[in-house]
């Protein structure tokens, strides 16, 4: 992981504490999807484990961690395009929520891009 990624994902953890700390629960609801978002990004295809299994007993693998698969490494653009995206999509909600005069929700979800965006955008 480069020193920006860690940086980026330090700064949104330390984000979300502060949110769970003052109860902002609409920022709190962004920032763990973000986070989640790119964890899940970091997730290696279930085809990518090694077949370590044993010939005599099905399922099992010889050795500790024989069937261990590093994480995808991600970049520091990698991470800001999920976020990106996370932003992208809630104010495209936020479009959607007032066509149909929803104000109340197109503002929780306008105010969760806020939130976010500020990690990615200047």
């Amino acid at each position: 992981m480069t020193e920006q990624t860690t940086a980026l994902r330090t700064a949104m953890r330390t984000a979300l504490k502060d949110a769970m700390k003052a109860k902002d629960k609409g920022a709190t609801a962004a920032l763990r999807s973000a986070l989640g978002a790119i964890d899940n990004a970091e997730a290696v295809p279930a085809h990518a484990a090694p077949d370590a299994g044993s010939e005599n007993v099905a399922g099992a693998v010889s050795g500790v961690g024989a069937a261990d698969v590093a994480r995808r490494e991600l970049t520091a653009d990698d991470v800001a395009a999920i976020v990106r995206e996370a932003v992208a999509e809630r104010r495209a909600n936020a479009a959607q929520y007032d066509e149909l005069g929803q104000r109340e929700a197109a503002d929780a979800v306008r105010y969760e891009a806020t939130v976010l965006a500020r990690f990615v955008e200047g």
